[in-house]
């Protein structure tokens, strides 16, 4: 180990994790893995580095989640050594990069060690890995533990690994990290000092949210409570506030405070950032996105405003938008911001919200890899060689669904194969540092476009861009001129390096209108949308809908074709709505999605009539649509088969003959089954081809179907040669003992005979149909054909049923015979005028 290091660990500062620095060197030279269980402000992230230093040989490289928080933790390390950093500790992150031969800790961005990780995986020089916060839970992280429990399994069993957790997540990691036996987990007491929490709801009225975010009257609230902070308490105030827009309207509510208000967010230039990090003569507000929430030690500050709202990914996989989202902070969220206001001293923490309202928080944000897109994750996957992700050794696997949407993706990219291994493309996409589709839009583009417009588009939509009205274009042009717009502006060139040295032919002279939709379209064909009814409202290609916000009319209202950015789809809302957009053409739009270019012919039943047409289709966006002269005949059958399945069969004519010998037959087919056929709603509408036949093919309308003779159609189905008994097993009449033929009911489950009383006289049992298996259900009738009784066992009611009927009949009904004995007595049809009985 270097002499700074050494002297560092000789005499630490007073921090409470040197309790731990003993346990953690055992650990390490036992096992080589270690989880440190520490909460903020322990000085892990200062202190842990050097004792890893300790033990091994080569470097000591520390992940932090952020740019920001990895260039404190090495100009704080680097300080107490007394030197630059650069010398012993030095850092990289997007951008930038301070080392040397001789530096010895190295602290990365996790994204950026996961670069090196697919460059290099042997990691050639690294003695060991120090991961901070793997509590956070963020995707590239979890990926790159997975990773490098891999690498120490199978190609570098002497790397050190050292994971440190703030939660109790640190249990899981161990088990994870260690192999057959969990890794040591040295726990470190934390040392903050007490916190009070202050409780500042909102006045009555004020709306938190909207659906366009936090509301301006709470963005006057948050900025009401900040100085309620600078009247009631000392020390500096950091205020957390969920994006950089939320920052930046903050500060502006701000100014005139007696105080020195600063931005800290990721877009910031390190010169800015750095200036939010430094005390200064006066007094600081810090306006800070989660940056400021761990790892990162924002010195001075003894007073946290927590506006209680974070930005986090959600993922709508089956309309394909991902975005950022605000939502409302976790418990341990909340915890650990307030825990900034406890590393020097007592302090206070102001919460924009009720205790009451504390209490129903969740009790800790979700990690990423269950809610975020998983596109980039799934080709980091590809290109290490991993065809099955549960080979890896993540603290929690992947959605399926989720998983198998981003896979979908890339090979739609040309990056993945379909059984999952990465293409030379989508190496070449993985080699950007930008999401895959932002990738495949910055090489795509640049021969369209050019490279330099084509990385500003790209660098753009890489951030959380809020463009005024929506508009990506204006957008663009505000951040050319904008000289604070220092991060996006490095990384427009960094894209633009990478993007030459793979060599461009010449680009296209087109204006920013179109060339900024252009690579949007590149980057989300699913995307593109457009105008259907009204001025706002669109069709994307991907089949949503979405929707301009008609609160906000700009320039992108009443454009034909849009390239959409980014689009928010609420729970409850019909349409999803577009933050972002560019124009486009329709030219353009076909050019750049030509894989999604259709052309169809649909058969369908609209309005009563067959509709055939030729559609030409831009994923779900009709271009055009002509008819179609002569429609196949299974496709016309399809068509009636799917109208008849919603509106019913009734749609054919069916006379009374027809009605009743369906329902014979179908009487047959319930009792004796097979061959009889089964002329169910259901069955008819399934077999439309076989039993309509020919008959179909001349089917255009609503009159069409009319026309068709379901009875031929039905008595064809008779099978054979059973046919001939069709009258026998289920016959239409019988005769009854008056002589009267009689038609049977087959409608209902056992077919009715409904005939007058006077008419059965003389039998003892009703017929039984079906060869004897089912007796006919008599309904017997009064004069008056009014029902009188209702039997299937003649012989029995005659004895009990008929004295009471004869009883209650035979006075209102007094020319009508009502003999003692029917049995014996005549049927007839006829009054009985000479005599009564």
């Amino acid at each position: 180990m270097s002499d700074p290091l050494r002297s560092l660990l000789a005499a630490p500062p007073d921090l409470p994790v040197t309790a731990g620095l003993a346990a953690l060197d055992e650990a390490l030279r036992a096992h080589g893995v270690a989880v440190v269980h520490a909460p903020p402000g322990t000085g892990k992230t200062t202190l842990v580095p050097p004792a890893v230093a300790e033990v091994v040989a080569g470097r000591v490289v520390v992940t932090q989640p952020s740019r920001i928080a990895a260039r404190a933790a090495a100009r704080r390390l680097a300080h107490l050594l007394g030197e630059p950093v650069g010398e012993t500790v030095g850092y990289s992150v997007r951008g930038d990069r301070r080392t040397s031969r001789r530096t010895r800790v190295e602290i990365v961005t996790t994204g950026l060690l996961l670069r090196r990780i697919q460059h290099d995986p042997e990691l050639v020089g690294v003695g060991a890995v120090v991961l901070d916060e793997v509590h956070e839970r963020h995707l590239d992280a979890d990926l790159t533990l997975a990773l490098l429990i891999d690498i120490r399994a199978h190609l570098r069993e002497d790397l050190s690994l050292v994971a440190m957790s703030a939660t109790i997540e640190a249990e899981r990691t161990a088990a994870l990290i260690g192999g057959v036996e969990s890794a040591p987990v040295i726990r470190v007491p934390g040392a903050l000092h007490p916190v009070q929490a202050v409780w500042c709801p909102p006045p009555a009225g004020v709306r938190r949210t909207d659906e366009r975010g936090i509301t301006p009257s709470f963005h006057d609230h948050v900025a009401a409570t900040v100085r309620r902070a600078l009247v009631e308490h000392d020390g500096d105030v950091l205020v957390f506030v969920p994006g950089v827009a939320e920052v930046e309207a903050t500060v502006r509510r701000l100014a005139g405070v007696d105080a020195d208000v600063h931005a800290l967010h990721g877009r910031l230039s390190g010169a800015e950032q750095d200036r939010a990090l430094s005390e200064g003569p006066r007094r600081r507000v810090i306006v800070s996105t989660a940056v400021a929430e761990s790892s990162l030690t924002v010195p001075g500050v003894r007073v946290v405003v927590d506006a209680g709202f974070s930005r986090e990914p959600r993922t709508d996989h089956h309309r394909g938008l991902a975005s950022l989202v605000t939502v409302t902070v976790s418990r341990a969220a909340a915890e650990q911001r307030a825990g900034r206001a406890g590393r020097l001293g007592p302090g206070a923490v102001l919460r924009c919200w009720s205790e009451a309202e504390h209490a129903h928080l969740a009790a800790h944000p979700e990690p990423e890899i269950a809610t975020a897109d998983l596109t980039a994750f799934a080709l980091e996957v590809a290109c290490w060689g991993s065809l099955d992700v549960r080979d890896l050794a993540l603290l929690d696997q992947p959605p399926a669904h989720a998983l198998s949407s981003a896979k979908d993706v890339l090979v739609d990219l040309g990056a993945m194969t379909k059984d999952g291994r990465a293409t030379p493309r989508g190496r070449l996409i993985a080699g950007v540092p930008a999401d895959p589709r932002l990738a495949r839009a910055l090489i795509d583009g640049a021969d369209l476009v050019g490279a330099k417009r084509a990385a500003e588009v790209v660098a753009m939509l890489s951030e959380d861009v809020r463009a005024p009205g929506g508009d990506l274009v204006a957008a663009l042009r505000s951040l050319r001129g904008n000289q604070r717009a220092g991060s996006w502006r490095s990384q427009a060139t960094r894209l633009e390096k990478v993007v030459e040295k793979q060599g461009s032919s010449a680009a296209r002279a087109l204006t920013d209108d179109v060339a900024v939709g252009l690579v949007v379209a590149l980057a989300h064909p699913d995307r593109i949308a457009r105008k259907r009814s009204g001025a706002s409202s669109y069709l994307m290609t991907s089949g949503t809908g979405a929707a301009l916000d008609p609160r906000a009319p700009g320039p992108l209202v009443g454009i034909e074709w849009l390239a959409v950015g980014d689009a928010e789809r609420r729970s409850g809302q019909r349409e999803a709505r577009i933050r972002s957009a560019a124009p486009l053409t329709e030219d353009l739009a076909l050019e750049v999605a030509g894989s999604l270019w259709t052309e169809v012919d649909e058969v369908t039943w609209t309005e009563g009539r067959v509709l055939a047409r030729r559609r030409t289709l831009l994923g779900a966006i009709e271009l055009r649509s002509v008819p179609l002269g002569d429609p196949p005949a299974q496709a016309v059958a399809d068509a009636i088969r799917e109208a008849l399945a919603s509106e019913g069969i009734a749609l054919f004519t069916w006379s009374e003959a027809t009605t009743a010998l369906r329902d014979r037959l179908d009487f047959l087919h319930r009792t004796l089954g097979d061959p009889w056929p089964d002329v169910s709603d259901a069955a008819l509408t399934q077999t439309l081809q076989s039993w309509l036949g020919p008959q179909l093919a001349r089917v255009r309308s609503a009159q069409d179907l009319r026309r068709v003779d379901v009875a031929a159609a039905l008595r064809a189905m008779l099978p054979w040669p059973q046919a001939g008994r069709l009258d026998d097993l289920a016959p239409e009449r019988v005769q009854v003992p008056s002589g009267s033929s009689v038609r049977i009911d087959y409608s209902a489950e056992q077919p009715v005979l409904a005939v007058r009383i006077q008419e059965v006289f003389g039998w003892t049992a009703a017929p039984a149909l079906a060869d004897g298996r089912v007796p006919l259900l008599l309904h017997l009738l009064s004069p008056a054909r009014r029902p009188a009784a209702v039997t299937a066992d003649l012989e029995s009611f005659w004895d009990n049923g008929y004295p009471g009927v004869r009883a209650d009949l035979r006075g209102r009904y007094p020319k009508h015979a009502w003999p003692d004995d029917p049995r014996s007595a005549p049927a007839t049809t006829r009054t009985n005028n000479s005599r009564r009985r």
